[in-house]
This record gives C-alpha cells, structure tokens and sequence, in this order.
C-alpha cells in the first residue's frame, strides 16, 4: 500500500471535479465534450485508415502497372534484337527451297515453325501486307509500282515482315504501294 495520501490505494486516480462544479451541472457537460472529443479523434482516425488503405491500394496497382510496363519493355528490346535474326532466316529458308535440298528445307520449316510459335506465344504478331490497304501506322512505304491486279493505294509487294507485339508497333513492314493500272499507249 501507498503512503501518499493524494494517491488511493488501487493506483488509479478519480477526475478532479470541484465540489461547486457538481452542483452546478458541469461535470456532466465537460464528460458531453470529453465524449465529442473521442468521437471526434475516432471519427478522424477512421477517415486517416481509409485514406490509408486506398492509398495501399492505389500504390500497389501502379507498381504492377509499372511491373508490367517493365516487362513489356525488356521483351519489346528482345524482339527487336532478335528480328535481324529472322530476317537472315528467311533469307536461308528462301535460298534452300530454291537450291531444292528437300532434307535442309524441311529443318528449316521445323525451326520456322518453332520460332513462329515462341513469337505467338509472347504476342507478336506479323504484319501481313500484301494486298492491304496502304497504312502509314503500319507500313514503310519504299516506294510505288503500277499494277494492273492491286489496287490504287494497297500494298503491291513486301520487302520486309513488320511485326507488332500487342497493340505496339515494333517494325512497320517496307512496302512498295500501288499506282493502280498503268495506262497502255493506243496505237
């Protein structure tokens, strides 16, 4: 036990009320504001915990946005490294059918087909335009030909695959675009 005589003996001190302050009705109006404080302080933590929260949840959707963003980057620079490559490939697929070598054709179709599945599995897309309309979106336009089978404006024959990973653009295609049907001289 506590020799303090200001303190009790359970440990716990009772609120100073003044003897005239109880009389008066004041003790129940400070206990009124004591109360509207605490609601107050608990109404203002409340609104902190949910700003606090979206505030969570809002940074943790930017950073996988940001994630993805990285990684779709990273892969973009892969692929336009690796298109010189299949490129080159092409070329040796061409060469080998027309040399006729049966056996090294059909290795180069198996790779070909291989390397066609890897592009598509990571969402690239080849832009196939022959026959299409011209579009500058897509297209590198090395220059025009006449034609009599394509149309004014559509794309007369490819040089170069374009490709497209997703909705971006990687490599637009070179392309020669079509002056339409060239007038023969009466004669």
């Amino acid at each position: 036990m506590s020799n303090d005589p200001e303190k009790p003996a359970n440990g716990v001190e009772e609120p100073a009320v003044s003897p005239g302050a109880a009389a008066s009705g004041e003790a129940p109006e400070e206990a009124f504001q004591a109360v509207e404080a605490l609601q107050s302080d608990l109404d203002r933590f409340r609104d902190l915990a949910l700003r606090t929260q979206a505030d969570f949840e809002n940074y943790r959707k930017r950073t996988a946005r940001e994630r993805d963003d990285a990684i779709k980057r990273a892969r973009s620079g892969l692929l336009e490294d690796l298109l010189p490559v299949l490129d080159n490939f092409e070329l040796g697929l061409q060469a080998a059918r027309a040399e006729g070598s049966q056996g090294v054709v059909i290795g180069f179709e198996m790779v070909a087909r291989q390397l066609n599945e890897f592009l598509g599995n990571n969402g690239v897309s080849v832009i196939d335009a022959p026959g299409q309309p011209f579009d500058p979106n897509l297209h590198d336009a090395l220059g025009q030909e006449a034609s009599d089978t394509v149309p004014e404006g559509h794309v007369v024959r490819q040089t170069r695959k374009g490709y497209k990973l997703g909705d971006r653009l990687i490599r637009p295609a070179n392309v020669y675009v079509s002056l339409g049907a060239t007038e023969r001289p009466a004669s």
